[in-house]
């Protein structure tokens, strides 16, 4: 879904580009933004959840009434009809600002910026835009899943046990995925680093049996804890089935599974769209790609369960949180090794992050 194979032209450009909301900005009152979500708004934990959470924070931060949000849910990423009839019924709406949150409606939102050039067109994920009306946003998750793997790796050496599981939607063609996975291992075998992680993929990005099977084939080779990216609390409830350990994803999941789950690496959308909804209404609006972190908040981890994770877990995330924000901690940096043995001899650049990592790390391997 919101997943992508390269942003490009990451963060905003030193010399703002002229917006198209520049002209004609609509005002707090008048505005209207059209959100197209692939599950339901009533999801209580996961993708949409978070995206959906995000929305109403930033609806309540810049006093929006609720008929100021046409909002089209379950819309399958995979179905270019329903894709193309829920964005055109957006723009019948009267909607300002679309904003579509998953990976695979790219190619319906450039042809729809393309055809109604007086809309910002918004994109989760992808690496499509253009220079008046589309841009792309996304963030550097792989920060909160570092800091995850040291929640997990923390918990396997309390154990003794050096074999993790992650359940992963996409297999090594598709970079956001793979980083996921590598960084969570950096962040295992910072705190452990005998320690190894096996990927068992689904294939797809929503898939609740395929996620919680490829969760029971982890712990049946003898995962102590399951990591995730996949949109679903299904490995976390097959983590807590067996007696082992997890770290979800998208939301916090300890809820869910309180004898299992640690934290999960999460999102907190709420800061973009808030931003972008703002620029929106002051005119500043321009297609610039977004690409934030930590330091923005737009990602972090969960508050850890205290039932669960290992002692001094939250001393260490701290440090460790404190140097990725003030850059000293850099996930992928110079010195990596592939599982391959090749060493990696720079700091791996944005585009690389988004776009270039097709292999697993030294200690990650296929299951």
């Amino acid at each position: 879904m919101r997943k992508y194979v390269k942003l490009l032209g990451i963060l905003l450009a030193a010399a703002m580009l002229p917006g198209l909301a520049a002209c004609g900005a609509p005002g707090t009152d008048e505005l209207t933004v059209g959100i197209v979500h692939i599950t339901s708004i009533e999801d209580t934990s996961g993708y949409t959840y978070a995206h959906h959470k995000g929305f109403m924070e930033m609806a309540e931060a810049l006093g929006l009434r609720d008929d100021q949000l046409v909002i089209k849910d379950n819309i399958d990423d995979g179905d270019v009809t329903k894709t193309q009839n829920a964005l055109q019924e957006l723009v019948d709406a009267g909607c300002d600002i679309i904003f579509a949150t998953s990976f695979n409606y790219m190619d319906s939102m450039e042809k729809f910026a393309e055809l109604y050039p007086d809309i910002i067109f918004s994109h989760c994920s992808g690496y499509k835009y253009n220079d008046t009306n589309f841009n792309n946003y996304f963030g550097r998750i792989y920060q909160a899943r570092y800091l995850a793997g040291i929640a997990a790796g923390l918990k396997m050496l309390e154990a003794k046990k050096p074999l993790a599981g992650y359940v992963a939607a996409m297999d090594t063609k598709n970079s956001e995925v793979t980083g996921g996975v590598n960084a969570w291992a950096l962040g295992i075998q910072s705190v452990y680093p005998e320690a190894e992680v096996k990927v068992k993929v689904t294939g797809k990005w929503y898939d609740p049996e395929g996620e919680a099977a490829a969760a029971q084939a982890l712990i049946d080779a003898g995962c102590f804890v399951i990591g995730q990216h996949c949109d679903t609390n299904g490995p976390q409830l097959k983590a807590q089935d067996n007696g082992v350990f997890g770290c979800g994803y998208n939301s916090d999941m300890t809820e869910f599974a309180p004898a299992a789950h640690l934290c999960a690496p999460i999102w907190n959308w709420g800061a973009y769209y808030t931003e972008a909804v703002q620029a929106v209404i002051d005119g500043s609006w321009a297609p610039n790609n977004y690409f934030g972190g930590m330091a923005e908040g737009l990602i972090d981890i969960s508050e850890l369960n205290e039932e669960t994770v290992a002692p001094d877990t939250a001393r260490a995330i701290v440090e460790a949180r404190a140097k990725i924000t003030d850059g000293s901690l850099v996930v992928f940096d110079t010195g990596l090794t592939k599982a391959d043995g090749t060493e990696i001899d720079h700091p791996l650049s944005d585009a690389e992050i988004t776009g270039g990592i097709d292999y697993y790390v030294m200690g990650v391997s296929k299951l």
